[in-house]
């Protein structure tokens, strides 16, 4: 789906505000109501708009610990990638984890109770046997900033002078 710049106006807005209604939505766009929830629909249809979700303070719920987790498996065969994962998409601790390049193959983040629990959860997933090698462990102690939106202008190529 190619994106105008009325298109990227309205991913703003709803990155900063998903509640946002659809009187405000069409004012920040510069369209009229209809038009603007139209196109809102169609970004969601082509899977743009891969959800709406609520940004909790979870430190005000219950006290947790972020711990940031790097690993390296110890074999590169794609069932090896895939066991990991698996075993990974399962653990609702888990909140996010990436592959990457660069001397490890994962990046985890996970959000436990405490670090008894994280460590209870690192000492099941070597117990599952999925292929760790090693993983090094870092405690978040203080978030400076996290999940902000995006800038969709940055992320967008230049257009070309014609």
């Amino acid at each position: 789906m190619k994106l105008d710049a009325i298109d990227l106006k309205i991913l703003d807005a709803i990155q900063r505000d998903g509640r946002i209604t659809k009187l405000a939505l069409a004012d920040k766009v510069g369209l009229s109501p209809t038009p603007a929830w139209l196109r809102l629909r169609k970004l969601e249809k082509a899977g743009i708009v891969s959800g709406y979700r609520a940004a909790l303070d979870l430190r005000s719920v219950a006290p947790i610990t972020t711990v940031l987790v790097e690993v390296t498996l110890r074999s590169h065969r794609q069932a090896d990638f895939d066991s990991f994962e698996r075993a990974v998409r399962d653990l609702p601790e888990i909140v996010s984890c990436w592959s990457v390049g660069g001397g490890i193959d994962y990046m985890l983040k996970v959000v436990a109770r405490d670090i008894d629990a994280y460590q209870r959860l690192v000492d099941g997933l070597l117990e599952r046997e999925i292929g760790i090698e090693r993983y090094f462990t870092y405690i978040v102690t203080r978030t400076v900033k996290e999940n902000e939106p995006v800038s969709l202008d940055g992320l967008l190529p230049e257009k070309s002078a014609q």
